[in-house]
């Protein structure tokens, strides 16, 4: 079947039975052109709560389906391939952050959206990259467990200094092989270009930027932005709905940054999951009461981009 005819076929199931699909912006090009939606985890979760649909296709990483879930529990997440895991949020598991907080007893953890819905669930509120520091600011406790990602963390603890922030040592490979040198080289190539870069990237990587943003934030700066070329620095294929968004601008990526997980979801397993309703994403009850709140809390203090 062509590309063109599993568009109208998903289009066709859509209607028939009700489903809305939302995609992360690392989803490959062909699944951001038949999303409803197209944007953060968080983004799309929050997206998912005011849709009319009957069903869910969520196109990203295992976290991501699991936090529309847990945002609408009447709702029917479908994940199309459920071996598409994050292996950040993998490197933190409830057993060993107990054993943390026991150590720091008057500590206040603080869940990074990339964790699975069993951590947010003994985490105390959790935060996306770009509502991180605002967050961290807003709690009174003055001592911090930051899970799991240490260069977030490390990113955070630049523009806070009144608190101890403990680092989990988690970090998201894609971004974390980001190297100073990929950007250098692209620099040098396209001279007039902005550098932009998640803030998962290592700190050396965060130092020669010129701009550090989430991913919705780099699609709201390069809209807004006068500048007409723009280095990358996160997944690659965010510079597809870049590009989409922005016809006129140019988008340079770093190459080697693909996250293979994200990519295990495909145009077919779309089409598949929309024929069957399957497979379903569930959680125990416990989980989703326990792991809302954390999520509550942080969009309470103020979402970030």
């Amino acid at each position: 079947m062509g590309e063109s005819e599993l568009s109208t076929r998903i289009q066709k199931l859509k209607k028939e039975k009700n489903v809305v699909i939302l995609a992360h912006n690392y989803q490959l090009p062909e699944i951001q052109d038949v999303a409803d939606f197209v944007g953060d985890s968080l983004d799309l979760a929050q997206k998912a709560t005011k849709t009319s649909a009957d069903y869910i296709v969520f196109c990203g990483v295992n976290f991501m389906a699991e936090s529309a879930k847990i945002l609408n529990p009447d709702k029917i997440v479908i994940h199309p391939d459920l071996n598409s895991r994050c292996p950040m949020a993998d490197m933190v598991d409830v057993e060993s952050l107990s054993w943390l907080q026991k150590d720091h007893p008057d500590a206040m953890t603080v869940a990074y959206v990339n964790t699975t819905a069993d951590v947010k669930a003994v985490s105390d509120v959790c935060c996306t990259s770009s509502n991180a520091v605002k967050v961290i600011k807003n709690l009174a406790a003055k001592e911090i467990i930051f899970i799991p990602d240490r260069n977030l963390g490390l990113y955070v603890k630049r523009f806070i200094k009144d608190k101890e922030i403990i680092l989990w040592p988690g970090m998201c490979p894609t971004h974390h092989d980001i190297k100073k040198e990929d950007i250098l080289n692209l620099k040098k190539q396209h001279p007039d270009a902005e550098i932009m870069v998640h803030p998962e990237c290592q700190p050396e990587v965060i130092d020669i930027a010129d701009y550090v943003f989430s991913t919705n934030g780099m699609v709201k700066h390069a809209a807004q932005s006068k500048s007409k070329e723009f280095i990358v620095g996160t997944e690659k294929d965010l510079c597809y709905r870049l590009k989409k968004e922005n016809p006129t601008k140019v988008f340079y990526p770093v190459s080697t940054a693909i996250c293979p997980n994200m990519k295990k979801i495909t145009i077919d397993r779309v089409v598949k999951s929309l024929e069957t309703l399957e497979p379903r994403l569930e959680l125990p009850e416990e989980v989703i009461e326990n792991a809302k709140e954390p999520l509550t809390k942080m969009m309470e203090i103020g979402r970030g981009d």
